[in-house]
């Protein structure tokens, strides 16, 4: 079944869709935040687009464990993606996510990618990490 992952921030989220039947994940354009709030417009397009059965957001930790400083916003935005979308959401966490998703761009682009590695490329790069942690089975229920 297909999945949508999503890295919150203030500026940009991440977005990467995955299947439950081949346990992997790849990068969607991200969409962009303002003073208004996620690009909700964007975030439907890619949900009527992929009709996945579950949503997965990133939950923020700090290094040691305690919840970041976008924890409650990232919160707020998983409630209202449930209230929006009518599907199931889980929280996992994404601590790091961000640092591995840029070192696997760097090695891709240092490999013979020629395009130059932008903030939005990141961001989606973390969402697919994100998934692939849940997908290989990282719970993160009792974050909810």
């Amino acid at each position: 079944e297909a999945v949508l992952a999503f890295d919150f921030g203030l500026r940009r989220i991440g977005i990467a869709a995955g299947d439950t039947l081949t346990a992997t994940a790849a990068p969607r354009p991200a969409a962009f935040t303002t003073r208004a709030g996620p690009d909700w417009q964007a975030i439907a397009r890619e949900v009527d687009a992929l009709k996945p059965r579950r949503l997965i957001v990133g939950a923020p930790y700090n290094a040691d464990g305690t919840p970041g400083a976008l924890a409650p916003a990232a919160r707020r935005f998983a409630d209202e993606l449930e209230r929006r979308f009518r599907l199931p959401v889980s929280m996992i966490d994404e601590r790091w996510s961000s640092l591995e998703a840029g070192a696997a761009l760097k090695a891709r682009r240092a490999g013979g990618g020629r395009r130059r590695i932008r903030r939005e490329d990141v961001d989606s790069a973390a969402a697919a990490v994100i998934l692939e942690r849940w997908l290989a089975g990282e719970s993160g229920e009792h974050l909810k």
